[in-house]
């Protein structure tokens, strides 16, 4: 993964809200299955908290059935 997109967000935002936000996941459920699932990394390690805050410069990655996807957060205060 060599360009990874960057998603800003102003305040605190929660591993499952952002994985929606970036279009990483469809919806709530999937997201869920996926950190349970452990397919989540976050700063390449594996994420099982799907309400752990994220910050400013976090990357996220998702294995999922259609490939892997990651994401970069960047914070706005």
């Amino acid at each position: 993964m060599s360009t990874v997109p960057v998603i800003e967000v102003s305040g605190v935002i929660r591993l499952g809200q952002f994985l929606k936000l970036a279009g990483l996941v469809e919806d709530g459920a999937m997201a869920r299955v996926l950190i349970q699932g452990g397919d989540v990394l976050v700063n390449g390690v594996v994420e099982t908290r799907r309400g752990r805050q994220l910050s400013h410069d976090d990357m996220i990655e998702v294995d999922s059935p259609t490939g892997r996807a990651g994401a970069r957060i960047h914070v706005i205060d």
